[in-house]
């Protein structure tokens, strides 16, 4: 099989290795003339990134870097790229890393043109039409992750340092407008940070399996979005270099991202905060919510995820399933307890009051409430 194609759904996707080449006809075709290129500090002084600029610039582009990014992206981040944004007289963004880079990314090109505040544009009823679009710039969308699938999604997690709380900034133009997947940047990535976001992915997969809402194009992309987790990372995290496995992980990445439109759950909306309050990683702090959540959730989604399993290749059912979370995290690394993950005197009630909060808390299919939510947590630690 070749793992090269071009796909226009959700957006337009050039998928395959070595296309970052193609980055500067990506950029014409978003209409960009002077494109900053964000990403996060950890990926400032890589060859990958040091390559995409140079081809930008060999293109004729006239691309800077800007790489002032936390690991969980924050509103100062935001302020602070946008004034160098502005001053600089950008056009587009290149949104370019994992989720924290490409979510930072993102939200600096959507405030580009508005006049109202961040938090104006939080994911909550219509807020999004509150945005001037013609003020929103140009995006294209580069992961060195195959884990949040942001790349293809229609909004960006950015941390309110004044409330230690992830909120959600949402509105259909953050959509990228040409988005490259070339599993080849993803190759040195590490063994745990493989993992981690591999499993963010893997979450988003079930969870938008397991929501309630109606939406059968969604099912069916999550569904095979767990097979290709399930066979491909265990691949990816043996072996960094196995590209197979790196394109079907970043496949199954922005399929978890285009699932979860049908909605999320348990495990994000205590992820979040967890994340938020603690700095935890995302993905990883989510493989250690999963197998309560799914505890929690049982009686609502036992049924599907028998179904599930049977196509999955899993014995036993619901039951099988539960099983198989709990040895794939073991064979990945992954810590039993959100203690053993690092959260040490956590505040159960903010952190039950940010979970009830979460938007991901209305998609989960057993209605959380302040005691379930709050024993769910302290099961957790």
């Amino acid at each position: 099989m070749t793992f090269t194609a071009n796909w226009s759904y959700p957006t337009a996707v050039r998928f395959g290795a070595g296309r970052i080449k193609e980055i500067g006809a990506a950029c014409e075709a978003a209409g960009m003339k002077r494109p900053l290129l964000v990403t996060d500090r950890g990926l400032a002084d890589m060859d990958v990134t040091k390559t995409t600029l140079a081809l930008l610039r060999d293109a004729g582009f006239e691309a800077d870097l800007y790489a002032e990014v936390d690991p969980n992206p924050t509103d100062r981040n935001v302020d602070a790229a946008l004034r160098v944004y502005r001053e600089g007289g950008y056009d587009g963004v290149v949104a370019f890393g994992g989720g924290s880079g490409l979510d930072l990314g993102k939200t600096v090109a959507f405030m580009a043109g508005q006049t109202r505040p961040l938090w104006d544009f939080e994911d909550v009823g219509d807020w999004w039409t509150r945005a001037d679009p013609a003020g929103i710039h140009p995006i294209v969308a580069v992961p060195t992750t195959a884990g949040t699938g942001s790349e293809v999604g229609r909004a960006g997690v950015i941390t309110n340092t004044e409330t230690n709380e992830k909120k959600i900034i949402f509105h259909p133009k953050m959509l990228p407008a040409v988005v490259i997947c070339d599993p080849e940047l993803t190759i040195g990535l590490p063994p745990k940070l493989t993992a981690g976001t591999g499993l963010d992915a893997f979450a988003h997969c079930v969870e938008a399996y397991s929501s309630p809402h109606f939406h059968p194009m969604s099912q069916g992309i999550a569904l095979e979005g767990m097979r290709l987790v399930k066979d491909h990372l265990p691949r990816a995290y043996r072996d960094g270099s196995d590209i197979e496995a790196r394109a079907q992980m970043m496949a199954a990445a922005a399929m978890g991202a285009t699932a979860f439109q049908k909605g999320l759950g348990a495990i994000h909306a205590i992820s979040h905060p967890v994340g938020a309050m603690h700095h935890t990683h995302h993905g990883l702090t989510n493989a250690v919510c999963m197998p309560a959540v799914l505890r929690f959730n049982a009686e609502a989604i036992e049924e599907r995820f028998t179904l599930a399993a049977a196509y999955l290749g899993i014995e036993g059912g619901f039951a099988g399933f539960q099983a198989f979370v709990d040895t794939f995290n073991d064979a990945l690394g992954v810590p039993k307890t959100l203690t053993e993950l690092g959260v040490s005197n956590p505040d159960i009630d903010a952190l039950t009051r940010s979970a009830l909060a979460d938007p991901s808390c209305g998609g989960n299919p057993i209605t959380m409430t302040e005691e379930n939510t709050r024993a769910l947590i302290e099961s957790l630690l």
